[in-house]
């Protein structure tokens, strides 16, 4: 009897762990399964006000990259429709098809109150489309694009790590934050599709725009 009775005790034990685990609500891991692509500062293109120097808008220190921008300043180019930016384009690493992984902690001071601004997106979609996902900034809450509720409130003055997987052939998007996935959003379509991260100024643009990145990673599904 004893014998018989072992076998299900355990197995009552493990399903007692597994659901108190599940219950957690303990961060997942989004990159398992992945494998990283090596990056290098070559693969950062950046695309700033076409009048200003680099430094102005830019700057990397102890492993931080520092991005910021004026709701005054001129676009990346001369007769650019576009609105002010200071981001990152990461190169070399387009895509099409596949499943991809961006991956990056963030950070946006509460100083001058940065809002109105897109910190990181997946440009490329189908038109009249130019992206298929912005992370945007509104008075201190992270959203998708401005739809909705927001993905995080209170978002100022912390570091946030940021994962992005782009299914493209199934047309979805999912965002994850500190590991706990926040959205799950429809693709857009598009033939080309790559990251920039920064600061990138949209509708409602305070007058100072910033984010700061570190730990930026780049994986791909194996």
């Amino acid at each position: 009897m004893a014998t018989t009775l072992l076998p299900n005790i355990v197995l009552a034990c493990f399903a007692s762990l597994l659901i108190m685990h599940l219950a957690s609500g303990k961060p997942a891991n989004p990159t398992e399964g992945f494998t990283e692509l090596l990056v290098h500062s070559s693969n950062f293109h950046h695309d700033k006000p076409y009048n200003l120097p680099l430094s102005q808008r830019y700057s990397f220190k102890d492993g931080v990259h520092r991005l910021w921008v004026y709701s005054t300043d001129k676009p990346l180019g001369k007769g650019s429709p576009t609105k002010p930016r200071s981001e990152i384009h990461i190169k070399g690493y387009d895509y099409s098809s596949g499943v991809h992984q961006f991956e990056g902690y963030f950070y946006v001071p509460s100083h001058h109150g940065t809002s109105g601004v897109c910190i990181m997106q997946i440009f490329g979609a189908s038109p009249p489309h130019a992206s298929t996902l912005m992370l945007r900034v509104y008075n201190g809450k992270l959203y998708y694009y401005r739809s909705g509720k927001p993905l995080l409130e209170n978002i100022y003055d912390k570091w946030f790590r940021l994962n992005v997987i782009h299914y493209v052939d199934a047309s979805k998007v999912h965002v994850y934050i500190d590991g706990v996935k926040k959205l799950e959003a429809d693709g857009r379509g598009g033939t080309n599709h790559f990251y920039k991260f920064g600061v990138y100024a949209q509708e409602g643009a305070s007058h100072y725009m910033e984010s700061r990145w570190k730990g930026i990673k780049i994986f791909k599904m194996k």
